[in-house]
Order: structure tokens, then C-alpha cells, then sequence
């Protein structure tokens, strides 16, 4: 099982970092150790400073494919989650400066929180509305219709460089509004306005 992320796939969210906007998508990977599963809590890592939460909808993937041309790629499609892309901002800074890969600010131990899956025929996928809401207070609000790069541009693009297998997951992007989350902060996520995530820092 692989786990892909796009980064920046949201306008508003890269012009907030002072990211310029992709003209393809961004991949970057986690691997399966980055998940966190059943509502279990995140515990702080030691080595960042700035832990930062990214909300983000989920594709489970149904079938094997490679070079999946875009028109079929919705095919391929199998559930659809709420996860949450952590990631040590200090750390990845720093690695940016320095023109190094930034794994080890996005693929940390429990950095993928994942909620249950639904089955994707209950979505209509050109608008997938979703929100994050930290300490009763809502800070994220995104809907797919305003991703840079829609659900079948991703998983064509992926498949012409990596295999997709049945159970890959697909962090498909996040909405402007993240930010830093402490000790103590707790974070629920809404699907559709269905409560499906949550997720303390401890």
C-alpha cells in the first residue's frame, strides 16, 4: 500500500505559504507508518516546534492500473475518506532552504490521520465539501470543485511514474486556513457536514 499526497492544490492555500501555483501536480509520498487509524491521538513530536495540521479528502484506490489515461480515471476510484496531512512547518522550512527533500517533515511517524471510507458512488465528485474544526472553532473549509487539479488529473498524472494498486490512498490536496496545532488542541473533521474524523494532540 502506497500513500500519495499532492501538495498545493488549492489556490488560496499555496499563495498562503508564498508557494507559487503548480502548473502540474505536486507528488510527494508517505509511507504506510504515517498512519493513524480509529480516532487514536497524535502525539507531539519532539523535533519540530511547529506542528502544522492540513485537512484534506482521501481517495482509496479500487483496481491496478498504470498510464491511466484521464477519461477512465474516476474508474479507478474506489472510497473516499477525511484525513489530515501533519507537518513539522520548522522542519520543512529547512529543508527548502537548503534544497533538500522534505520527507521527514511529511512522512513522520502518525503524520496521516484517516478517517473511516465511503463508498465514492455517494459523492458527487466535482463538489466534495469538507471542513476542519479545531477546538470547536472551524479553520479550514474547502470543496473539491476548487482544486487546481480534479480527482482524474491527479490519478492520471501519478499512474504515468508510480503503479497504482488496489488500496492505494491519495491525499488529494489542502484548503487555505492551516495552521499550528499544541498539546491539549483537539481536531474534528465533517465530510459533507458528517462528523468522521477526530484527532487529539497529546
Amino acid at each position: 500500500m502506497k500513500i500519495f499526497c499532492i501538495g498545493r492544490n488549492y489556490v488560496d492555500h499555496a499563495k498562503e505559504l508564498n508557494n507559487p501555483v503548480p502548473k502540474r501536480p505536486l507528488v510527494f509520498m508517505k509511507p504506510p507508518t504515517a498512519l493513524l487509524l480509529k480516532g487514536r491521538p497524535m502525539f507531539y513530536p519532539d523535533f519540530t516546534q511547529e506542528l502544522h495540521y492540513e485537512c484534506e479528502v482521501v481517495l482509496k484506490i479500487g483496481k491496478n492500473g498504470k498510464r491511466v489515461k484521464e477519461e477512465f480515471a474516476e474508474r479507478y476510484i474506489k472510497e473516499v475518506a477525511l484525513g489530515i496531512d501533519f507537518t513539522a512547518r520548522d522542519i520543512q522550512r529547512q529543508c527548502k532552504e537548503k534544497g533538500h527533500p522534505w520527507e521527514i517533515a511529511k512522512g513522520f511517524n502518525s503524520s496521516a490521520p484517516l478517517s473511516e471510507f465511503s463508498p465514492y458512488e455517494a459523492f458527487d465528485p466535482s463538489s466534495i465539501k469538507f471542513r476542519l474544526d479545531k477546538n470547536g472553532e472551524t479553520v479550514q473549509q474547502g470543496d473539491t470543485a476548487d482544486m487546481i487539479f480534479n480527482f482524474s488529473k491527479i490519478i492520471s498524472h501519478i499512474s504515468q511514474y508510480f503503479t497504482l494498486n488496489l488500496g492505494d490512498l491519495i491525499y488529494t490536496g489542502t484548503p487555505a486556513g492551516v495552521g499550528e496545532v499544541k498539546i491539549g488542541d483537539s481536531l474534528d473533521g465533517y465530510l459533507e457536514n458528517k462528523h468522521i474524523l477526530r484527532c487529539k494532540i497529546k
